[in-house]
């Protein structure tokens, strides 16, 4: 995994994860709004789910292309019934899938793409999965607005440089015998 960094949902501290240029937020501190205790209990009965399973194979159809269907389709149709329990990493090992990613020891936990982990929050909480939605894109916009104010910043700096450098070029390169329009040929005016 790559860098991480935390925000703030509700009072509570929610792990995000840069892998491979996505973004993996953690589904164990989602699971905590509503089992501080145990939250991997609320992750394995969210992943029993009919339309969970329909979800999450659909995702790694659309962005795994080494996502094993014909061992998707047997959990399809265990789905929903009382005896089918299915773990992060049992999903993992069996289908190849790389929307969910498990870590063991003292800072791991299960973690999932944003789409993922959205549609997990959304199980948990519609207004939970709001709040988390906000918080997320909050540094987003921030970079973006930096990224703005530079770009502009470049902006003008080039408007500058361009006047600073044809003025340059009219009074240092361009030899004095030449007229204003066989100059104009060959260089453009900042007009």
């Amino acid at each position: 995994m790559g860098k991480s960094s935390k925000i703030k949902v509700q009072d509570r501290e929610v792990s995000i994860l840069l892998n491979e240029e996505r973004d993996f937020v953690s589904l164990t501190d989602i699971a905590k709004y509503r089992n501080e205790h145990d939250p991997n209990d609320i992750i394995r009965n969210w992943m029993r789910g009919r339309t969970t399973l329909a979800f999450l194979g659909l995702w790694e159809v659309l962005n795994n292309p080494d996502f094993k269907p014909v061992e998707f389709d047997g959990f399809r149709n265990e789905a929903g019934h009382n005896y089918f329990v299915l773990s992060p990493q049992k999903w993992i090992e069996k289908t190849n899938a790389i929307g969910i990613v498990s870590k063991s020891g003292r800072y791991g936990g299960t973690f999932a793409h944003k789409d993922i982990a959205f549609e997990f929050a959304s199980w948990i909480s519609p207004e939970f999965k709001l709040y988390l939605i906000t918080e997320f894109q909050q540094p987003k916009n921030s970079e973006n607005e930096r990224l703005n104010l530079n770009w502009n910043l470049q902006r003008t700096l080039a408007k500058v440089n361009y006047r600073i450098h044809t003025d340059a070029i009219k009074e240092k390169v361009i030899p004095v015998e030449v007229t204003k329009e066989q100059a104009a040929r060959f260089y453009a005016t900042p007009y």
